[in-house]
């Protein structure tokens, strides 16, 4: 299912591309440069959300998971401080 909906949505993102690329070519032959720097801002904006969402997921698991096994190895020494009386 979810390879149908990337394959429909392909065309779409492909023509996306070639019109942002008429557009900021044309706004440069006119000597409007500020219109090409802005899509380049957004286009690196959208790039770099989802790496950022997903470092901070794993950011998140990773020190989640280092406090548990804090927690762990620290229930360890106790129990084997007790059984080595």
């Amino acid at each position: 299912m979810t390879a149908l909906v990337v394959l429909l949505a392909l065309g779409d993102s492909m023509a996306q591309c070639a019109m942002c690329r008429a557009t900021v070519g044309s706004n440069l032959s006119e000597g409007r440069g500020v219109i090409g720097t802005g899509l380049n801002f957004g286009i690196l904006y959208l790039l770099l959300t989802p790496y950022l969402l997903v470092g901070g997921l794993f950011f998140f698991w990773f020190r989640a998971s280092k406090k548990e096994l804090a927690k762990k190895l620290s229930l360890s020494n106790r129990l084997n401080q007790i059984y080595s009386k």
